[in-house]
């Protein structure tokens, strides 16, 4: 087991799975600090983040054990963050206050707000959205709400003169991430891609969640985006959450299934079955991206980071080859690009 100790001592010439670099622009690992957390789960609120994140439902694989970090989790808004699914596993406490978030995060001295709300939440997205507006933060948006690939938040930040990373974070290998490589490899081998799909099962509450299909109209947006930007025409593409399976906890199993033409219009198919961790293949690349955010704080560089969102996340605002963005980002942590 690879606990904490391990990434915080990782030499900077060493590779550790997941990362993009040990030292990210002069950030390492051991520089990421909690300051803050916040929740609506009564099992989680007035606790220490490192016992909140163990706390049901959460059924992740446990690969580290977590020192106390003097961070309590403390109760944000609901707005519309539990949808019908969720109602009945997530308990909330309506004794407990909920806090002012702006002045958390002034008070934390906190640099940037990671927001990783459940699918659907529109209207508290755009709150926190606006709480690290009004605190000063940077912002990293982990769910398919549009925020920093829309026109509207992503001035607003500019004005600001704060950045932000989004939407929608890619796993470090997951099933759009996948499925969107194996599209761009049979447009540059020359097969005509007919149609394709992507279904993805799983056991955790984000799965449970999108049970509700009234939650996932950005979901399935942001996810066919990510394989159809790779497709210089149309293709029927289905892509999206299929099922919710208890058993399976937090093993999230996706099936690929892509059909074209190749030399004399001669058939191919592709059948392909991932089975992965769910939560801690996003982790690695989150904590990229909101060091690429600091960076971007420091440099005084204000809304959208093109690049750096491009690479880390299914909905940019700007979609641009993998190979293109991984550039992008290497660029801007040597400064040959502003973002």
């Amino acid at each position: 087991m690879q606990g904490i100790e391990y990434y915080k001592n990782a030499r900077e010439d060493e590779f550790v799975p997941g990362l993009m670099h040990v030292n990210f622009g002069g950030y390492h690992i051991r520089d990421v600090n909690f300051v803050a957390a916040f929740d609506v789960d009564a099992n989680k609120v007035g606790r220490d983040l490192a016992e909140a994140i163990f706390a049901p439902p959460n059924c992740t694989i446990k690969f580290s054990d977590v020192p106390k970090l003097g961070v309590e989790v403390m109760k944000g808004s609901v707005l519309d963050g539990l949808g019908k699914y969720l109602k009945p596993v997530i308990p909330v406490d309506r004794t407990q206050k909920e806090v002012n978030v702006k002045k958390v995060l002034e008070d934390s001295g906190a640099d940037i707000l990671v927001s990783y709300l459940p699918v659907g939440s529109y209207e508290a997205s755009r709150y926190y959205a606006q709480q690290a507006i009004d605190a000063g933060c940077g912002y990293v948006n982990c769910i398919p709400e549009f925020i920093v690939s829309g026109k509207e938040w992503g001035k607003k930040f500019e004005e600001a003169g704060l950045p932000c990373a989004g939407d929608d974070i890619k796993s470090q290998v997951g099933a759009t991430i996948l499925h969107r490589t194996l599209a761009r490899l049979l447009i540059d081998r020359g097969v005509k891609l007919e149609e394709s799909y992507q279904l993805n099962i799983g056991g955790n509450t984000d799965f449970l969640n999108m049970v509700e299909e009234e939650r996932l109209s950005s979901k399935r947006v942001s996810k066919t985006e990510a394989v159809s930007s790779q497709v210089p025409y149309e293709v029927p593409l289905r892509i999206g959450p299929s099922d919710y399976v208890s058993f399976l906890k937090d093993n999230k199993v996706c099936y690929i299934f892509m059909r074209g033409k190749k030399f004399g219009d001669i058939p191919l198919t592709i059948d392909v079955k991932l089975s992965v961790e769910d939560s801690p293949n996003s982790a690695g690349v989150v904590i990229d991206a909101l060091r690429a955010v600091k960076l971007a704080l420091d440099r005084k560089i204000s809304g959208p980071l093109i690049g750096v969102s491009a690479y880390f996340f299914k909905h940019p605002p700007t979609q641009m080859p993998d190979v293109d963005a991984k550039t992008a980002v290497e660029d801007f942590i040597a400064r040959r690009r502003e973002r």
